[in-house]
């Protein structure tokens, strides 16, 4: 999970975007002291957090990773306003190198693939669409939970009735710059290890 920290630009303000924002004219906002709840129809999707440094020793600035050090400081502030939100986020990585065991048609699809893909703790069954994709490949894999580029959220789902857990993803979904020969899926070369986070 990323926060924001950009004390020129904005300000010395914390952002923490939890959930992605359906519809902007439903959008309240909740002030308990330096934190600002940002809700959508009575649902927490984020907080502002005031004086920043003032409570966290914030030493990047731009997209910042969520540590558990960080968590901690922020659930104290939580504490100190008598605020009792959960806070018990995922902190694992949300992108990270897969490898494709096993590529078999979509029974009810004749352009999709049912993928199992081992991401090192576990291997997820993934439904895809890429032409590009196949067994004994090492790719990127977005876990549930993930926020891709484009603000979209990757949750479970059914496609075409059969269940999937993550996407694999090509460069133009990670944001990354892609030529005209790699569209499709991004296969990554041997030198990553399955499990490891993809950084980009």
């Amino acid at each position: 999970m990323d926060v924001f920290y950009n004390p020129k630009g904005i300000g010395d303000v914390l952002i923490m975007p939890i959930e992605q924002v359906e519809n902007r004219y439903d959008v309240t906002h909740e002030s308990i002291g330096p934190i600002t709840k940002v809700l959508e129809n009575d649902k927490v999707i984020g907080y502002n957090i005031f004086q920043a440094s003032s409570y966290f020793d914030l030493r990047e600035t731009g997209k910042i990773r969520l540590t558990e050090a960080l968590l901690q400081q922020i659930k104290q502030l939580f504490e100190q306003y008598k605020l009792t939100d959960e806070l018990d986020f995922d902190l694992s990585p949300k992108f990270v190198v897969g490898h494709v065991l096993e590529k078999k048609q979509h029974e009810n699809a004749d352009k999709l693939s049912v993928c199992q893909v081992d991401v090192g703790q576990e291997v997820l069954q993934i439904v895809c669409g890429a032409a590009n994709v196949d067994k004994d490949q090492k790719v990127v894999v977005a876990k549930n939970g993930a926020i891709m580029p484009s603000g979209l959220k990757i949750k479970p789902t059914k496609l075409r009735g059969v269940q999937s857990n993550g996407m694999i993803c090509s460069k133009k979904e990670l944001g990354l710059p892609q030529n005209e020969s790699e569209k499709g899926i991004y296969v990554l070369d041997d030198s990553y290890r399955v499990g490891e986070e993809f950084d980009f």
